[in-house]
């Protein structure tokens, strides 16, 4: 939450130039810190805090969990982005993203680098990874349940650019407004191929209010992307 300066009160003959003029700019922001110093400085506070955010993760109190971690990631640089999820292969996910940002590679690469190794108990990403099964997920979204399942996918592939331009059609698009639209229209795509492949292999994206022919689902968009040549390790 941003303050504001308040001008101290005056009294009588108090002179009126006392105090900071309220319409002053509020300063800017330190620039962040180099990425190998930034990425050690957040993991000591992680091993700080790591009680707290066990507790508040045990009680169910994910916002509680999430403000443990938000200013030490703003302090790595004000532009990454952080979530808690369920993990994988580990009970919790601590993703630490830079939405494929190449300005921001280099922190979310230092502080991966300085990760503690995944455990039983976490494991840890630098970008969104890709769910097991999308065609499980149900979004709740401006009062609409919209399940993964019944999204529709038309892919066109750019053999010789290793690249894919895909339409995306859910029929709950009808009646969803342009922000929910385009909302739905990545999140699927994120959640089938993870957030680097998809950002490395999908080119055009578009939604599809209609219904379009020649569609596949979700899973066979994943089987399709990854079997491009140069995909090594399969999404995320």
């Amino acid at each position: 939450m941003r303050l504001f300066r308040r001008r101290p009160r005056t009294h009588h003959g108090d002179s009126a130039d006392e105090g900071p003029d309220p319409r002053t700019p509020w300063p800017e922001p330190p620039p962040p810190a180099e990425p190998t110093e930034a990425a050690a400085e957040f993991w000591r506070h992680w091993h700080s805090v790591l009680p707290d955010l066990s507790a508040a993760l045990g009680e169910g109190h994910l916002p509680a969990a999430e403000t443990l971690l938000c200013d030490a990631v703003a302090r790595m640089h004000p532009d990454l982005q952080l979530s808690l999820e369920r993990g994988q292969r580990a009970l919790y996910a601590l993703v630490v993203s830079g939405r494929e940002d190449p300005a921001l590679r280099p922190f979310t690469d230092a502080w991966k680098a300085a990760a503690p190794p995944d455990d039983a108990i976490w494991e840890f990403h630098d970008s969104v990874p890709p769910v097991p099964d999308p065609a499980g997920v149900t979004v709740n979204l401006a009062g609409h349940r919209i399940a993964l399942a019944d999204v529709r996918v038309v892919a066109q592939v750019d053999e010789p650019e290793g690249v894919v331009d895909v339409a995306v059609h859910h029929p709950a698009f009808a009646d969803l407004g342009e922000a929910e639209r385009a909302a739905m229209t990545f999140l699927p795509l994120e959640a089938t191929l993870g957030e680097r492949v998809a950002a490395q292999r999908l080119r055009r994206v578009e939604t599809a209010v209609a219904p379009p022919e020649g569609t596949i689902s979700l899973g066979e968009l994943r089987d399709l992307v990854l079997g491009l040549p140069g995909i090594v390790g399969g999404a995320d």
